[in-house]
């Protein structure tokens, strides 16, 4: 992404006003309008490139000379069938394809060396090769449509509608939404993580608060004081997954599904769930036992002793539940 280029456009962005007496529809049609005018900024300055699945770390600048003087002798034999330049275009593409396997081992072993245990899952995927993915088969599913319906219907149940009130009123015991709340939330999001239906990943809304913070703030402002979640959050893209070492793969329960939702939309649920957990410690309704591992800077130590006071029986609890 240009940045040089797109740091004064976003110094300079203006975000339109929310509406003044909000409806959700009205609601709903200023956050489409705000993001799309971002989005199509930042895609604007965005370089497209496709990654393709034949990169070559290992290529070296003398396996570019020799590729090039190994097809200028096999067209040269092609040219001029001798039995001279036969050989020469045979010891060139012999040469050539052995110093291709010697890059290969050398590139290897020095990736072996430097790996991390952050990559050996990708030198493993490497040494062993990805396993082919399994195409859900489901009995009465012959179309692609046919077997979305299913797929959909089996992950997500439909449920009755919900039906939002016909105008939104600001919560008045809703403090204003900080810059720091936004930073907070920001900084808990990996900038490795897969990017959504628009294509903007967290990384880019880390630079963008970081050159202009007024912008995700007067975005988000309106929905935390008005506590609404606009329909336009709510698209997502479903990756479907095989579940490894299933007898059978006929059936939906087979297989798993990763949602890709927007990133401005996750943004927005760990702010307001910061604001739930901090309220939820100060009223003391949190349990000992759940300040275990779902809550931020809460030890697991702290859960262990008080299954000993507090547990699900009366009395000291004599062996650790199933969960530990």
């Amino acid at each position: 992404m240009d940045w040089g280029t797109l740091d004064p456009i976003i110094k300079g962005f203006k975000v339109p006003a929310a509406p003044s007496c909000p409806t959700p529809p009205k609601l709903d049609e200023w956050m489409s309008e705000s993001l799309n005018r971002l989005v199509a900024l930042l895609k604007e300055h965005t370089p497209v490139s496709r990654p393709s699945h034949h990169s070559k770390p290992w290529l070296t600048p003398h396996l570019t000379i020799l590729r090039c003087e190994y097809h200028k002798a096999a067209r040269a034999a092609r040219k001029h069938d001798t039995p001279h330049r036969r050989e020469v275009a045979g010891t060139s593409k012999s040469g050539y394809f052995k110093a291709i396997k010697a890059a290969k081992n050398k590139h290897w072993s020095s990736f072996l060396l430097t790996a991390t245990p952050q990559s050996l899952w990708t030198a493993k995927r490497f040494a062993y090769g990805r396993a082919q993915p399994r195409f859900p088969s489901l009995p009465g599913a012959e179309t692609p449509l046919q077997m979305n319906s299913v797929l959909l219907d089996h992950f997500f149940p439909s449920k009755e509608p919900f039906s939002p009130p016909p105008r939104l009123r600001p919560h008045k015991s809703a403090p204003p939404l900080t810059t720091d709340e936004i930073a907070a939330a920001l900084s808990k999001c990996s900038p490795t993580s897969p990017p959504s239906p628009d294509g903007i990943p967290y990384s880019t809304w880390k630079q963008v608060n970081k050159i202009n913070a007024s912008i995700l703030l007067q975005i988000l402002s309106p929905l935390v004081l008005l506590g609404y979640h606009p329909a336009s959050l709510k698209s997502s893209n479903g990756v479907i997954l095989d579940k490894p070492g299933k007898p059978s793969y006929e059936s939906p329960s087979s297989f798993r599904i990763i949602v890709l939702i927007r990133t401005i939309s996750k943004i927005l649920e760990r702010i307001v769930a910061a604001r739930l957990l901090a309220a939820a410690r100060l009223r003391g309704l949190l349990h000992p036992t759940n300040a275990a591992r779902s809550l931020d800077s809460a030890p697991t130590t702290r859960a262990s002793p008080s299954l000993t006071t507090s547990g699900p029986c009366r009395g000291p609890v004599s062996r650790s539940p199933p969960c530990f």
